[in-house]
C-alpha cells in the first residue's frame, strides 16, 4: 500500500501508481447527501448534470454542473436503478419498479423499448450498456421484486436471471446470457469485442467475448470479489487505459489491470452502488454511495458509454420538478 494519498487511494500494485491512477484530487468531494438508496449515475454533456437515482425514495435527482444545484429530475420514476445515454444522448433508464427499460425523447416524453421476454414480464431490469450499433443490452435480476423496499414484490415470471438484448431495428428482446445468481453492472470493452458483467450473488466479474452477429460466447471469470470478504460487485466502467473501475460495495471502487490483477483501490466512506465518468475532459468520476453523490477529478480519463466512433450528441430539455432539493 502507499502512504502517498492516505485515506483515498490504496495501491496493490504499482501499475496503479504507473498508470496515473493516484494522480488527481486528493479527498472526495460530497456533491449531494440525503438519498435512501442512491444509485445510476450519468453524465450527461449536453446538459453539463449528473443525473441519478434514488430508488426507496422513488425518484430521480440531479446535479447542475455549473451551479452545484441539485434538483428533483423525476418523482415517481418507477424505481429506476441504472441510467445511460444513448448514440443521440437520449436518457436509457431501468425502472426496477415499473420492469421495464425506457428511453427518455427530447421533448421529454418516455418510450418504453422492452417490458418482456417471450411474452413474460421482466424481472427488474437494473443496468443497461449502449453498444456501437444501436443496440441496448441490459441486466435483469431480481432485486426489484424481492421486496416493496426498491420496487414491489412479486413472483418471477421467468423463473431465472438474465442479460438480454434489444434489437436497434426490430425492438426484439433477445437472451444473450443467462447461469446468474443476479447479473448487475454490465460494460463492453473499448473495442467492443468483450461484454464484462457483475454478478452480485456469486461475488465475481464474468467476460464474454461479443460475436458478429450480436450473441456472447461462453464466458469466463474475470475478477472475484473473494481478494475482501466486504467485496460485492455492482457497476463496471473503463478508463482510457483499458482499466476496469468496478464498483464494490463495503469495498470502495476496484481497478483492474486488463489482465484481471486488482492494482488499487479508491477507499469511499459508503458502500459504492455505481460510478460513471463525466465532465468536459471525462476524467471525474461520479460516484454514487448509499446516501450520497461523491466525485473526485482523477489523471485518467474514462471511455464513452456509447463505445467507439461515436456521433456528436444532441441535447433535450430537462424534466421534472425545477426546484431545489431539500433533503
Amino acid at each position: 500500500m502507499s502512504g502517498d494519498r492516505p485515506g483515498l487511494y490504496e495501491m496493490l500494485d504499482d501499475r496503479f501508481r504507473t498508470g496515473r491512477c493516484m494522480n488527481g484530487d486528493e479527498a472526495l468531494e460530497v456533491l449531494y447527501t440525503g438519498c435512501r438508496w442512491a444509485e445510476g449515475p450519468i453524465y450527461v454533456p449536453a446538459w453539463r448534470q449528473v443525473v441519478w437515482s434514488d430508488i426507496p425514495n422513488d425518484r430521480m435527482l440531479r446535479w447542475d454542473e455549473e451551479t452545484g444545484a441539485v434538483s428533483v429530475f423525476r418523482r415517481s420514476a418507477g424505481h429506476t436503478n441504472g441510467n445511460t445515454l444513448d448514440r443521440e444522448g437520449r436518457l436509457i433508464t431501468c425502472e426496477q419498479g415499473n420492469r421495464r427499460v425506457t428511453r427518455t425523447e427530447h421533448d421529454g416524453t418516455v418510450t418504453v423499448l422492452a417490458d418482456r421476454w417471450q411474452g413474460k414480464r421482466l424481472n427488474s431490469p437494473n443496468d443497461a450498456a449502449v453498444k456501437s450499433d444501436g443496440s441496448i443490452w441490459f441486466s435483469d435480476p431480481d432485486f426489484g421484486i424481492t421486496s416493496d423496499y426498491e420496487g414491489y414484490r412479486a413472483q418471477s415470471e421467468i423463473g431465472a436471471n438474465n442479460v438480454y438484448r434489444i434489437d436497434p431495428a426490430t425492438g426484439d428482446v433477445r437472451l444473450v446470457a443467462d447461469c446468474f445468481g443476479a447479473p448487475n453492472g454490465l460494460v463492453f470493452s473499448p473495442d467492443e469485442r468483450q461484454l464484462f458483467v457483475s454478478d452480485t450473488r456469486a461475488g465475481f466479474i464474468r467476460v464474454f467475448d461479443v460475436r458478429d452477429d450480436g450473441t456472447l460466447s461462453e464466458g469466463k471469470v474475470f475478477a472475484e470479489a473473494g481478494v475482501r470478504e466486504k467485496a460485492r460487485f455492482d457497476n463496471l466502467r473503463f478508463d482510457d487505459g483499458g482499466r476496469l473501475w468496478a464498483a464494490a460495495m463495503d469495498d470502495g471502487v476496484h481497478c483492474y489491470d486488463p489482465d484481471g490483477t486488482l492494482i488499487g483501490r479508491l477507499n469511499v466512506p459508503e458502500a459504492v452502488a455505481n460510478i460513471s465518468w463525466g465532465g468536459a475532459k471525462r476524467n471525474r468520476l461520479f460516484i454514487t454511495a448509499e446516501t450520497s453523490l461523491y466525485s473526485v477529478v482523477m489523471g485518467v480519463t474514462g471511455t464513452h458509454p456509447t463505445g467507439p466512433g461515436r456521433q456528436p450528441w444532441l441535447g433535450g430539455p430537462t424534466s421534472g420538478d425545477p426546484s431545489a432539493v431539500t433533503a
